[in-house]
């Protein structure tokens, strides 16, 4: 019997043996532990991280709560939001991934504007608080001062009690009932210093001060003295759940906040993504630029017209920089750049030879990712001796092909060090097809 949760008792009798605390409390703290418990099913205790939402985000695709990992930025700690257990389980793909600043800032913003109406309720509240914590400091006050003069009566009748002729004895109690008098004189200017003060009663000002205070809550959300642990709780108190859904790898995201007791507030949102073409408008935004840049637009005037529009960058920001705009324009063919150049130190660029970034364009890569095989001895390459001192890829069909083969390998595969082999794709990829043949 043991084992079996108190729904399931058959018997229950309460008060049978005496206890430490009463049920009632006991049964809070079990349902707090097992709320604070790091299990799938639990929220767990909130922690330290800058994440605000970490136990209360659910994916809307396996209904598993997002888990939260951290990585170092110039910002300090950058949150993300993942749903990996499945993954980690399974080894199925993850079902979706986001950033935590925009999802904790919007959440924010509801839980804040929730909040308005209850400023008034809230600032008379605290303001029942302030009064009644200063009744509790002038009652300990109090009782100071009725030990003092304890002190001082007692003080008082051993003088008188002793003999005449013990003059020794009656000195000696006489300076302590002097001392006790002064010890409760200096009492009693500090009591009344205090009264002047803090009084018992609020001023209006001091009413003012609080009810102004309490109807900023955002100051409160933002105040140095606020924690990230109370923003957690106080979010925890409101919230339920907070469901997302993101759009395949676009930045269009589906959230549903679910609210204590049940009502939901359902918002679609943009997250920030990490490349352009991961954008659900960038068919529409690359057909803009292409008729911006045939009407003759310069760089600047582009990205202008296209902050106008509405047009976002995968960051959110609002303007494009004129030299992502000149990288665009190039990807599209409208103006030939370095890119399109096959001089180099050497002559020109030989059968398959590539430029470092026209190949990652090609293949459908960041450039990044690309100059990282290369460093660590994927591909094969060399440095151009003429500035820009680019780098030259030697890469025929087939191993553009393999290179395509390898971009298409699960995330995080290429950092792993397997049990056999040195490690090099190469073998991974004949492995790969000796189980596929």
């Amino acid at each position: 019997m043991r084992g079996l949760d108190a729904g399931q008792w058959l018997v229950r009798i309460e008060g049978a043996l005496p206890a430490y605390i009463s049920v009632q409390q006991y049964e809070r703290t079990q349902a707090r532990l097992a709320a604070n418990r790091a299990r799938a099913e639990a929220a767990g205790a909130p922690c330290n991280g800058p994440a605000l939402l970490g136990g209360l985000v659910v994916c809307g695709i396996c209904g598993h709560r997002l888990q939260v990992s951290y990585e170092a930025s110039g910002q300090g700690l950058t949150g993300r939001y993942s749903c990996q257990r499945r993954h980690h389980t399974y080894g199925e793909p993850r079902c979706q991934q986001m950033a935590a600043g925009f999802l904790d800032d919007h959440v924010v913003a509801q839980v804040l504007s929730a909040l308005a109406p209850a400023a008034l309720e809230l600032s008379l509240t605290a303001a029942g608080q302030v009064e009644a914590r200063r009744a509790e400091v002038d009652r300990i006050w109090r009782q100071q001062l009725e030990r003092a003069d304890f002190a001082c009566d007692r003080a008082r009748r051993q003088y008188q009690l002793a003999e005449p002729e013990n003059r020794l004895v009656a000195r000696q109690l006489e300076r302590e009932w002097e001392a006790a008098l002064g010890e409760r004189a200096h009492l009693g200017e500090d009591y009344e210093r205090y009264q002047q003060q803090r009084p018992a009663r609020l001023s209006a000002a001091e009413l003012a001060a609080i009810r102004a205070l309490a109807g900023d809550i955002p100051a409160l959300w933002a105040a140095p003295t606020t924690t990230v642990a109370d923003r957690k709780r106080l979010l925890r108190a409101v919230i339920e759940s907070v469901q997302v859904t993101a759009d395949g790898a676009t930045e269009r995201v589906q959230a549903t906040v679910t609210w204590a007791g049940g009502q939901q507030t359902h918002t679609g949102l943009r997250r920030p993504v990490a490349r352009i073409g991961q954008l659900s408008y960038y068919p529409v935004l690359t057909e803009r630029i292409r008729v911006l840049a045939g009407q003759g637009l310069g760089n600047a005037a582009i990205a202008a017209q296209l902050a106008a529009e509405g047009f976002r960058t995968p960051r959110l920001h609002e303007r494009f920089h004129d030299g992502e705009i000149q990288q665009l324009i190039r990807r599209l063919g409208l103006r030939p750049g370095l890119d399109h150049d096959q001089r180099t130190g050497h002559g020109s660029l030989g059968p398959g030879q590539w430029w470092l970034a026209a190949l990652a364009r090609e293949i459908g890569i960041p450039a990044a990712t690309l100059f990282g095989w290369l460093k660590r001895g994927w591909v094969s390459g060399r440095q151009d001796t003429r500035p820009p001192y680019r780098w030259i890829i030697t890469a025929d069909s087939a191993e553009v092909e393999r290179l395509r083969v390898l971009h298409q390998l699960p995330a995080g595969y290429h950092s792993r060090r397997r049990w056999t082999g040195d490690g090099t794709p190469d073998q991974h990829l004949e492995r790969q097809g000796a189980r596929q043949s």
